[in-house]
């Protein structure tokens, strides 16, 4: 188990933290005009995606073992539940593969920054550099195998000697990143017009296409469903206030987004002609480009801004990829009864050569199709459009449906020892609200809502 609480709060906050709040939630607010959509997004939160988390938080710390045996148990023996487990199994194999490629993307740039590569070149240039480097055989491979061994090397040293411990250092150093680089960001020309983007509403630019964005943004955004978090709650101690800890966790996470807003949308107004709607390529190729525009007058300032954000980025990606590890590895490590190290080394050798094939979709395997998509595009369709939304609803049909009324309760209440005045809001919502929210979610993510636009 956890050490303790605090340990447990950051273990879990690491893994919903990852590029999805640093990369992803600006890049969708971007593309959804701002502060209106951050609004709709924070709504859906607080509404939905916390308390599908709170369900994890209890399926897992109830089973106290493995997410496959946790189903099993608190369904009172149905075994049919058991196979639930087997999802985050699949989950895991198929988003680390795909998550570890970008994640060697941040670490490369950040030993980029390190070296000073980024010094003098153009905004074409970065383009350029973006383009050869996804598309090498042999480079991405090397950084994404780099940040495997990373991952697994921390997962190899158990819950509390390497989940707790890395979690601990990391989520601070994470947030010092974070405000060293807002701080920076904020003094810069025209800072004013990204602040007004994201806090000034514009509900003119809201269609039922962007509310349906903020739904999904607010899912992925606490990587809910794949069960990662219900992984992580196995090791949760009994005394843990589920309730509690899932505010706790979800607001961190929400600050984490906001403050990520604030570091990339005030750099992005400083140059005019930057567009905040740039996509994917905002943090890859539009904010080098930035950085070296803004501060290329005081090299110094631009080599420390690019440093700082790209470590920002690995410290994401890492505590993201060691909770994707870990529901993998304690399956194989508690139920095949294989020494944890072996399990971590034996997952991410399978994670390295699916992430091999996601890698050269970039490139030399870029015509390799399945169902018209790359591999690397393929992976996210399934696990994103997929997977997530069909482990969530199932998780809300379990808690809501399937288990007793006066298991959920103990659990939500520490056995009647917390007070839970929310505990009524909290079951209607996992019976009625999530499930139709995942419903709209999945609905829309196959594209059955196109009208709405």
């Amino acid at each position: 188990m956890f050490a303790s609480k605090v340990g447990a709060i950051l273990a879990a906050a690491g893994s919903a933290v990852g590029l999805g709040n640093v990369w992803r939630f600006p890049t969708e607010t971007g593309t959804n005009g701002g502060a209106a959509f951050i609004l709709i997004y924070v709504f859906f939160m607080l509404l939905l995606a916390m308390p599908i988390m709170v369900a994890e938080f209890a399926i897992g710390r109830h089973g106290g073992s493995t997410v496959f045996q946790a189903f099993e148990k608190m369904s009172g023996g149905r075994r049919g539940w058991r196979w639930m487990g087997l999802l985050p199994v699949i989950s895991g194999f198929l988003v680390l593969s795909y998550y570890a490629v970008v994640a060697g993307w941040t670490l490369y740039y950040a030993f980029e920054a390190l070296m000073d590569g980024f010094a003098g070149k153009t905004a074409e240039d970065f383009t350029a550099d973006f383009g050869a480097f996804s598309s090498d055989s042999l480079l991405p491979v090397f950084w994404t195998a780099v940040i495997l061994a990373m991952t697994c090397g921390i997962v190899a040293l158990g819950v509390r000697r390497g989940i707790e411990r890395g979690s601990k250092l990391m989520m601070p150093l994470l947030f010092v990143f974070i405000l060293v680089l807002v701080v920076c960001s904020l003094t810069l020309p025209n800072a004013s017009l990204g602040l007004k983007f994201l806090f000034y509403p514009d509900f003119s630019c809201v269609t039922g296409s962007v509310i349906l964005s903020a739904m999904g943004q607010a899912f992925f955004s606490l990587s809910v469903g794949l069960g990662c978090l219900c992984t992580y709650a196995c090791y949760f101690r009994k005394d843990v206030d589920l309730m509690k800890d899932g505010i706790s966790v979800a607001t961190i996470d929400t600050l984490v987004a906001l403050l990520s807003g604030l570091i990339i949308f005030p750099a992005v107004y400083s140059i005019p002609g930057l567009q905040p709607d740039a996509g994917p390529s905002l943090v890859f190729v539009t904010l080098p480009n930035v950085f070296q525009q803004v501060f290329g007058s005081i090299p110094l300032l631009a080599y420390f801004f690019s440093l700082i954000f790209y470590l920002l980025l690995v410290m994401a990606a890492l505590t993201s990829s060691i909770s994707m590890l870990e529901m993998v590895t304690a399956y194989f490590h508690a139920n095949f009864r294989l020494p944890r190290p072996l399990a971590a080394i034996l997952v991410t050798v399978v994670c390295m050569v699916l992430a091999n094939f996601c890698s050269w979709s970039f490139g030399d395997w870029a015509d390799v199709k399945l169902f018209d998509m790359t591999i690397f595009d393929f992976f996210d369709f399934l696990v994103a459009k997929f997977f997530m939304p069909i482990g969530g609803f199932l998780m809300c049909i379990f808690l809501g449906w399937v288990v007793d009324e006066r298991v959920l309760r103990a659990e939500m209440t520490n056995n009647g020892t917390l007070r839970s005045p929310l505990y009524p809001t909290y079951r209607f919502i996992i019976r009625y609200l999530a499930p139709l929210g995942i419903l709209l979610i999945f609905a829309n993510e196959l594209g059955w809502f196109r009208f709405l636009k």
